[in-house]
């Protein structure tokens, strides 16, 4: 049977100038599809309107360019296909499975202190559902007031609805999908039109990557990935955690490391080569 290339992307935010850890994650990806070959994207992930800039949008294109990788165009922007994350937000509010939520994290910390303890997720406390328990009069009052709200994933009736999950990661085999973990995950603000959840796997799905290559602080976030993969009828792809980078002191790196940014590396005479060499690069 014929298999079909393989689709790969790096898929980095705009919020600063990248580092070693992405230069780590952006070569990982470009060589699975350079050895397969098959293809390599890249994607701008510049929902958040606050943190998101051009001139690091600017940055990405040089740093990468500057390395050596080389990707398809057009590259895809987020901020530019909103609507596309409105239509899968409207399907699962089709099927009964969102809910507005009013509460400020003001409400959800008392609730959690009131309740005298809260289950913990890979993202923190759990949402405590206050607002999934609101009274549809009354939660329609409060949106016909205006009052601005989150968009959250009912997620009991989510798993209800499809049942056991599983999905492939290259090197840890076979993985459970255990996406309750999470609790009621935000897919939306008001400020935000999408969450990175819903964003990444609508956007996996249109671009046909199919070999998802991305660092193991990631590895939890693919259970909720692949809970809205089946909800929306969208194609599996197959993962790949790649180990996180770190400094000497096994501290991950981050964009707050500026002396680690490709472009100070740059700047400070090293080669594309050596700093290849630095992100773990074997070619």
């Amino acid at each position: 049977m014929h298999q079909p290339p393989i689709v790969t992307r790096f898929a980095p935010s705009p919020t600063g100038l990248l580092h070693l850890g992405h230069a780590h994650s952006a070569l990982f990806g470009w060589k699975a599809a350079r050895v397969a070959g098959g293809r390599f994207l890249l994607r701008i992930e510049d929902i958040d309107p606050v943190r998101c800039r051009p001139e690091f949008v600017a940055a990405i294109f040089e740093d990468l360019a500057w390395l050596g990788l080389e990707w398809e165009s057009p590259v895809r922007v987020q901020s530019s296909h909103l609507a596309d994350y409105a239509a899968a937000l409207a399907r699962l509010d089709a099927m009964g499975l969102l809910f507005p939520c009013f509460c400020t994290r003001k409400d959800i910390e008392a609730e959690i202190n009131a309740s005298g303890h809260a289950p913990h997720g890979p993202d923190g406390p759990v949402y405590p559902g206050l607002c999934r328990r609101l009274d549809p009069a009354q939660r329609a009052e409060r949106l016909a007031s205006g009052q601005p709200h989150a968009v959250r994933l009912d997620m009991a009736k989510a798993v209800d609805l499809v049942g056991q999950l599983d999905w492939r990661d290259q090197a840890a085999g076979i993985v459970a999908a255990r996406p309750e973990l999470f609790g009621d995950v935000v897919l939306a603000r008001k400020d935000t039109p999408t969450s990175y959840h819903l964003a990444v796997t609508v956007d996996d799905a249109l671009q046909g990557v199919n070999l998802v290559t991305r660092a193991a602080d990631l590895f939890e976030a693919t259970h909720v990935h692949r809970l809205l993969q089946e909800l929306l009828g969208l194609p599996v792809p197959v993962w790949h955690h790649h180990r996180l980078l770190t400094d000497e002191s096994g501290r991950r790196f981050a964009k707050r490391d500026r002396a680690l940014t490709i472009a100070s590396l740059r700047a400070a005479g090293h080669t594309p080569e050596s700093v290849r060499d630095m992100a773990g690069f074997i070619p």
